[in-house]
């Protein structure tokens, strides 16, 4: 009994050339670990940007209040300020205060988009 073709027997097999001195099974070089290091020191030597500025706690809790009340309806696939209009077109009285932040910080995604922390 023959055994059923598979789609990757259509593709040439293919095996990886040792370089000189490499160990079987070792795929990366100390000095990619190395390469990878300075990229990272990079990154973390950077200026934040003004995206990136540090919001204030009391915003961040006023609008995690908002997101975790279930009287304004869900907010799943919508921004903060839609969710906001629409639970003012439906007569539901959102916060002021709320679609203030909003427009203020219109340019940020911390606040302009819900953002769930992990575990949380």
């Amino acid at each position: 009994m023959e055994q059923p073709r598979r789609i990757t027997d259509s593709f040439p097999r293919r095996r990886r050339q040792r370089g000189p001195g490499r160990p079987p099974g070792r795929l990366k070089d100390k000095k990619d670990k190395k390469e990878k290091d300075k990229l990272q020191v990079k990154v973390r030597d950077c200026p934040r940007s003004p995206s990136q500025r540090s919001l204030d706690p009391a915003l961040l809790e006023m609008l995690r209040r908002f997101d975790l009340s279930w009287e304004y309806g869900p907010c799943t696939g919508i921004t903060r300020l839609q969710r906001w209009e629409r639970a003012q077109e439906l007569g539901l009285s959102p916060p002021g205060p709320v679609r203030d932040a909003l427009l203020e910080h219109s340019d940020d995604p911390d606040v302009t988009y819900r953002w769930v922390r992990a575990g949380g």
